[in-house]
């Protein structure tokens, strides 16, 4: 019988396997360990490896953001790409504080960076974003030094696209959030100037940083800006057409094209009031008052709007006044600026800046102390007597004149002065000089250390105000004794004084200059103009031995005193119109009723009412006779 043929698949199986084993395993895991020596690792440069560091930071901290954040945000975007003033206002002056007392009190706010996807990476908005953003590092937390370098850079990248676009920028921001980029950037550049000065604190980065920085934050840079500003939106030819009464066709054919826009016109305005500030902080008085020359102050202006920037304008020229020792002036200033925000504090209270026009508002109140003494005056009592219960002892102590005044002197101007600045920087470039500063430099932690000693401009500018205050130290005494008699033998006067005539004379002389300043004159043009007039009620004159005085009594002002109580007496009387009115007696709620309750009698023993009498409207009960 003839065997089975094998199919030849069948006959090989065995071998096929053995084939098929060998070719699956191949030389894994039985001739040794992988041999990766052939292969070139792929090289990630450092430069890469931290960018993406960066991104997956980023979407980790976008990712923390609340929605409501977000939100807002794209609104916000939304607003200043359609110019919408009225919502971005909303935002600007609601939204952004809302949400920063929310989830950013004491902390930053998302940077550009990570915000950048939710406004399409748009150039213009994230600028603005970061105006808001070092805003914020600023007056919540502590900025490093990195921050102060980064919102300069901001900054001037703002100002370029406003100065050095082709064309005006088609851009519309509400006028406060204006006002606000230029006080903030005069703002950082004092707070700069501050920090840069202090030499000893630095670290070994913030020396190197700022030895290579160059013109960061450089008072040239930053008066360049404000110059640039004035001179674009040409403001100051629109403030001289408008006070001529021209037409606004010719308004806009002397401007141009940069000028008729508000967008401009308001920055230029601002810039302004932010020279005036900015050469206060550097000590030029008279160049502050100068930049001035076309302003007008008054609260009829349209710029009054934005409350912050006419209490900063008002408080800077007061305080000219007072360094260029035009008291009378200053006073003016103050009581006027007061007795407006006084009238417009029910719509302060609403405002974001409340509390930095308070705090202005009360160091005005201070210098309104310091001119009092050096120049009294009843140009207003209501405001005389809220400095006196502000600054009662110092008042005092200042109105007295003797050595107990100077203190207090000082504590006032330091307390209510601006923080003046260096315009030179510390040799940071130069390491030789640097150690020199500071090895000469005394040891502020000495009991015996005067800070005086030091190069500081606040005690500058008070070493002048008190060279004053010392020649004047006799006038309060002198001028109580002159005040009792109508002439005076100078030989009785002199003893009054504990002196001998002739230094009698020499104060008689120093009450005589302190008694005549310059004062500007209604219809003068410009801030400085003025005319030497007397300032004081008390007048004398020195006939061989006798001295006679001729004092002119200002009458009270009964004009003043009747508006003011009248304004009391309606608001009492609106006061008492509003209150509810009294429920009903229970004895008349029975006797409605009707239900049978015994009333009470009438008594009849009741006084008679005198004539004269205020009537009462409501809550008293009407007697028969």
């Amino acid at each position: 019988m003839a065997q089975p043929r094998v199919a030849l698949w069948a006959a090989e199986a065995d071998d096929m396997d053995d084939d098929l084993q060998d070719m699956s395993l191949g030389n894994y895991g039985q001739n040794g360990h992988y041999d990766d020596t052939f292969f070139q690792q792929p090289q990630i440069d450092e430069a890469t490896l931290m960018a993406m560091q960066q991104h997956m930071a980023q979407q980790a901290a976008f990712a923390q953001i609340p929605d409501v954040v977000k939100g807002f945000i794209v609104h916000f975007h939304q607003a200043v790409l359609e110019n919408n003033l009225p919502e971005i206002t909303i935002a600007y002056e609601s939204g952004w504080n809302k949400y920063t007392e929310k989830f950013y009190s004491r902390t930053e706010w998302p940077e550009a960076e990570i915000i950048a996807p939710l406004v399409n990476d748009d150039p213009i908005f994230l600028i603005l974003y970061r105006e808001l953003y070092y805003r914020h590092v600023y007056s919540r937390l502590q900025p490093n030094i990195d921050d102060r370098f980064h919102s300069y850079e901001n900054s001037c990248e703002l100002f370029n696209y406003l100065l050095n676009s082709e064309g005006p920028v088609k851009l519309e921001l509400p006028e406060q959030w204006l006002w606000d980029i230029i006080d903030e950037f005069i703002y950082q550049f004092q707070v700069f100037c501050t920090w840069r000065s202090k030499v000893k604190s630095k670290t070994d980065d913030e020396l190197l940083m700022l030895a290579e920085g160059g013109p960061v934050w450089s008072s040239y840079s930053v008066l360049n800006v404000l110059y640039s500003l004035i001179q674009k939106s040409k403001i100051n030819e629109y403030i001289a057409a408008h006070q001529a009464g021209k037409t606004p066709e010719e308004i806009a054919e002397i401007v141009g094209e940069y000028g008729v826009r508000p967008l401009y016109r308001h920055l230029g305005y601002f810039s302004i009031i932010g020279l005036l500030r900015v050469h206060v902080l550097l000590g030029d008085f008279t160049l502050a008052l100068k930049v001035m020359e076309n302003v007008e102050l008054n609260q009829k202006s349209p710029y009054t709007r934005v409350t912050a920037c006419t209490v900063a304008t008002y408080y800077y020229v007061g305080f000219c006044y007072i360094m260029l020792r035009r008291y009378p002036d200053a006073i003016r200033t103050f009581v006027s600026i007061l007795n407006w925000i006084m009238r417009m504090r029910q719509y302060h209270t609403r405002s974001y800046q409340y509390d930095q026009i308070s705090k202005t508002a009360d160091r005005m109140y201070a210098l309104f102390a310091i001119c009092n003494a050096l120049s009294p005056s009843r140009l207003d009592d209501n405001i005389a007597n809220i400095s006196k219960e502000r600054y009662g002892e110092q008042f005092a102590k200042m109105a007295k004149g003797q050595e107990d005044a100077i203190p207090a002197f000082k504590e006032l101007f330091l307390y209510a002065c601006p923080k003046f600045i260096n315009a030179n920087a510390p040799p940071y470039d130069d390491p030789v000089a640097l150690n020199t500063l500071l090895q000469s430099s005394p040891d502020t932690s000495s009991p015996d250390f005067d800070s005086s000693a030091l190069s500081d401009p606040a005690q500058r500018h008070l070493s002048l105000l008190l060279s004053d205050v010392v020649a004047y130290t006799p006038v309060p005494t002198l001028r109580s004794f002159l005040k009792l008699y109508t002439s005076l033998g100078a030989k009785k006067l002199a003893n009054f004084l504990d002196a001998d005539e002739e230094e009698m004379v020499q104060q008689l002389m120093v009450m005589k200059q302190a008694s005549r300043s310059v004062t500007h004159v209604p219809g003068g043009k410009g801030l400085l103009d003025g005319q030497t007039a007397s300032t004081s009620d008390l007048n004398f004159v020195i006939d061989e031995n006798m001295v006679h005085i001729a004092e002119s009594t200002v009458g009270r002002r009964y004009a003043g005193w009747f508006i003011k109580n009248t304004e009391r007496t309606q608001k009492l009387y609106d006061d008492l119109k509003n209150q509810p009115l009294p429920p009903p007696s229970k004895s008349a709620g029975h006797g409605a009723n009707g239900a049978g309750a015994p009333v009470a009698p009438v008594q009849t023993d009741v006084k008679p009412v005198r004539t004269g009498q205020p009537k009462v409207a409501w809550g008293g009960v009407k007697v028969g006779a």
